[in-house]
């Protein structure tokens, strides 16, 4: 507890750092203050009475509304919250393995990732320009007429410009927050919207379990601790790496003096996809629930199934995906050639290997070794709200339990700590650690 309280005290004391702190703290304050601002022209007791109603069923809509911190089903100005951006940013990412000008602009360092960073911004816009109309015809079709105060087109209108304006404001927060701030603003601010949704949920088990007599205390207790376990999993499955020896040869330097050759690895992650699996194969299973509305009793019975997302048959096709979609990401991203290429150039080499076709066809087979336990992994975690729920859980609580929504806090609270750590190691002199002297904060 000492090391704790002397750490904030750190943070505190290196103006830097605190002032980053601050600025963040600051945006994501201003996003949450957002996210309860109504859109204007309805009424808005009536909107959020019957937009809760509709997402407290789960579903894309429930999911939508956890991303969101609750904006979605309040009718708020970021109604869409940052969701159209990471639909946008996905598809570029993936555009940028098919089209040679988006492969170009990653060849080209700052300037083609601003490139990138503008196409991203101004496809958000588009993508938005799609999902709005989507909101608004839902609130038109879940609310009364009286219940809008503003005429059919002008509503319209306003509406749409507010939604725009309110997800182009959510993005710059974001950026302004990654620039500026620490972590990364965009997944912060997602963060902090399924945080915001952590105490209600958590209060609704407890009344639950009390006022039902299903447990009491003791089983909120226990169930607490099962949950810092499955924290405790996510934080290894994130984390976890294997590593690859590397050796790079001796090198004559200026002076004739041998730089003998040095060891190094290659950090190949358990799960290198991320979260990314999760999205992919969710989205693919909004599709056949969208069968439920069908005429045929066939297919409307497997879109019915489908459509319960803590249904058997759901949760088993949507962890057949997550594996499929951990190696197509994984093999994606991770361009096992050009590591052995670049391994060559720099002189590296795995002992016992051959550079260039050799080490690459290794880098492959073992990120394929391990890419299994780590997909198994992600899929039970995906699933686990659907195993938890049948232990008498209320559905608001077992989402904490696992699925992208703990796979994200989980990441982004590592990738912030990360950051913060690493501008305290910059204040001291090598050697650090317990006995090195710390320096000034700069100004």
């Amino acid at each position: 507890m000492k090391k704790f309280i002397q750490t904030i005290k750190d943070i505190w004391i290196i103006e830097e750092l605190r002032n980053k702190i601050l600025l963040t703290l600051g945006f994501m304050a201003i996003y949450r203050f957002a996210a309860q601002v109504p859109l204007p022209g309805i009424d808005i007791t009536v909107a959020q009475a019957a937009l809760q109603n509709q997402t407290s069923g789960g579903g894309i809509l429930g999911l939508l509304d956890m991303f969101t911190g609750g904006a979605f089903a309040q009718a708020s100005v970021v109604a869409l919250g940052i969701m159209p951006y990471i639909s946008a940013s996905i598809v570029v990412q993936l555009m940028g393995i098919a089209v040679p000008y988006l492969q170009k602009l990653q060849k080209d360092g700052e300037s083609g990732r601003k490139k990138i960073n503008q196409i991203t911004r101004w496809l958000t816009i588009a993508i938005t320009m799609v999902q709005g109309p989507a909101y608004i015809t839902n609130i038109y079709q879940l609310i009364p007429s009286s219940a809008i105060y503003i005429s059919g087109s002008m509503f319209w209108l306003t509406s749409m410009v507010v939604l725009t304006s309110g997800t182009v404001f959510a993005m710059w927060l974001g950026e302004k927050i990654t620039d500026k701030g620490i972590g990364n603003g965009i997944s912060l601010l997602i963060m902090i919207g399924i945080i915001a949704r952590f105490p209600s949920a958590f209060i609704q088990e407890v009344v639950s379990k009390v006022t039902a007599s299903n447990g009491g205390l003791i089983m909120i207790l226990i169930e607490v601790i099962v949950w810092l376990l499955v924290i405790l999993i996510s934080v290894y499955l994130v984390t976890a790496v294997r590593r690859i020896a590397v050796q790079y040869a001796r090198k004559t330097v200026a002076g004739n003096i041998k730089n003998v050759g040095s060891r190094d690895y290659i950090p190949l992650k358990l799960n290198a996809s991320g979260v990314m699996p999760i999205i992919f194969a969710q989205a693919i299973m909004f599709a056949p629930a969208l069968m439920a509305s069908s005429s045929n009793d066939s297919i409307k019975t497997v879109g019915i199934e489908f459509s319960n997302m803590f249904g058997f048959w759901y949760n088993m096709v949507f962890a057949l995906l997550i594996i499929v979609f951990s190696y197509f990401y994984t093999a994606i991203t991770i361009p096992t050639n050009k590591m052995a290429d670049d391994l060559k150039r720099s002189g590296g080499f795995i002992p016992g290997i051959r550079p260039g076709k050799d080490t690459a066809e290794m880098l492959d087979r073992i990120l394929s070794l391990i890419t299994f336990p780590g997909s198994i992994f992600l899929a039970l975690v995906a699933i686990l709200p659907a195993i938890v729920i049948n232990f008498g859980l209320t559905q608001s609580w077992a989402l904490f339990y696992g699925g992208t929504s703990l796979l994200i806090m989980v990441g982004v609270a590592i990738d912030t700590i990360q950051q913060i750590n690493s501008h305290l190691l910059n204040r001291h002199y090598d050697g650090l650690m317990k006995t090195g002297t710390k320096r000034k904060a700069i100004a």
